[in-house]
């Protein structure tokens, strides 16, 4: 069966994702070298980052070996492990509140979810042509979920990094087991039923999921803190990301004026500023 056909025309999808990759790929490569390059110029020694780059290119060969994502993609998400490994090192000096994040766990999590997520109900979703490609995500598939998470680790923002990677992983898990189950979805703006796949339509199975797996982003990345209100905040946020991004599929994806990437993006966008703002 055909894959599900996005309402926006092929080519604006294709402009707005390439902008969006070459945009934030750009201010994620200088998120990522500017710590070794102030290190150098400060003639400070390089070592402590030897680690989360070792990791990083470990964890970006499995999630290929893995056909997770193309080796492109695979390359973009070793730079955004890199930046969210090395981030807590270099900023943790300069934030009033010393306890640590855990970025990295976090972000494993995320995979983790994901990844099973997708996995669960593959041939049921081949069948609707909903499922992923087999070749794994593409580059601007990874800067639309991972993109605001590192920009927002690389600027000592820990609050916001969690919220999007929460939000990501909310909004992949909800939409993936949502599909798999094939229950009737019902659009967020008006509460019609519309098919599994549709842009803005929402499971109650499937939110469910999205939601419990937010929550467990959000406890490892911020484990040292308190439930309340670090731990509540995230999660709301990350929360409001995620029925955002059902809204804006309802209303400007459906339309053909944004593509999925954008729309992913920009709810992303949300959750890591509310985070913030709300910390």
């Amino acid at each position: 069966m055909p894959r599900h056909r996005k309402p926006i025309p092929e080519a604006r999808d294709r402009a707005q994702a390439r902008a969006l990759a070459w945009i934030v790929g750009l201010l994620l490569l200088a998120g990522a070298l500017a710590p070794p390059f102030a290190a150098v110029r400060l003639s400070l020694p390089l070592w402590p980052i030897a680690k989360p780059l070792l990791f990083s290119i470990g964890f970006a060969a499995i999630v290929y070996a893995l056909r997770a994502a193309t080796p492109m993609a695979a390359l973009l998400g070793l730079l955004i492990c890199f930046i969210l490994g090395q981030s807590p090192a270099v900023w943790s000096r300069y934030l009033p509140d010393s306890r640590p994040h855990l970025l990295i766990p976090a972000f494993v999590a995320l995979f983790l979810l994901t990844y099973a997520a997708t996995k669960f109900g593959r041939v049921k979703k081949e069948a609707r042509g909903l499922s992923e490609s087999r070749r794994g995500r593409q580059t601007s598939q990874i800067i639309a979920n991972l993109g605001v998470a590192g920009l927002f680790a690389a600027a000592g923002q820990y609050h916001g990094c969690i919220a999007a990677l929460a939000e990501a992983t909310a909004d992949t898990v909800s939409s993936e087991i949502g599909q798999a189950t094939g229950h009737p979805a019902r659009l967020i703006t008006t509460g019609r039923s519309v098919p599994p796949g549709t842009d803005g339509g929402i499971t109650l199975v499937g939110t469910a999921a999205g939601l419990a797996a937010a929550a467990v982003v959000t406890v490892i990345g911020a484990w040292h803190h308190p439930l309340w209100p670090t731990h509540g905040v995230i999660w709301l946020a990350a929360a409001a990301g995620l029925f955002f991004d059902s809204f804006l599929g309802a209303t400007i994806e459906r339309k053909g004026r944004l593509g999925n990437d954008l729309v992913n993006f920009t709810s992303t966008l949300l959750a890591a500023l509310l985070a913030s703002a709300l910390r």
